[in-house]
């Protein structure tokens, strides 16, 4: 169960750290404890994206994945990311989180793309740098 919770809140302070960073990446909120709970939410879709469908995903891919020696996963990474976004536009009526990856949804375009592909690069060096801080939790046995 602490693993799950690790997991969101890293998944939340990466989605916040690119969403500062990739211009065209929008998580907009103000600074209330409501929203807070919200942006748990999303990065609990995308840490459960991220745990059941990305697995089935880059199997599928692995042909491509020898071919092109591992680049695919930056667009595979991208691709969550941008499922994710629908995912939680689809609830746009209960979060009033705005969280929208270069303008998807609703606008599809190569901007669309190049943030993904950015916002999931940042995303994945900042969740990596928090879980191997958080490596010495697990030799502790916590």
């Amino acid at each position: 169960m602490i693993d799950l919770v690790l997991k969101v809140a890293v998944n939340a302070v990466a989605l916040l750290v690119a969403a500062n960073v990739v211009p065209e990446f929008k998580l907009a909120f103000q600074n209330k404890p409501e929203d807070w709970l919200e942006i748990a939410v999303i990065a609990l879709v995308f840490a459960i994206v991220n745990s059941y469908i990305k697995p089935i995903v880059k199997t599928l891919a692995m042909p491509i994945g020898f071919l092109t020696m591992g680049l695919v996963a930056f667009v595979i990474n991208g691709g969550l990311l941008l499922g994710t976004a629908w995912i939680v536009n689809q609830a746009k009526d209960t979060l009033d989180v705005g969280f929208a990856v270069g303008g998807f949804p609703p606008h599809w375009g190569y901007e669309t793309i190049g943030c993904a592909v950015v916002g999931s690069i940042v995303i994945s060096v900042v969740g990596t740098v928090l879980n191997l801080v958080l490596v010495p939790r697990k030799i502790v046995g916590f």
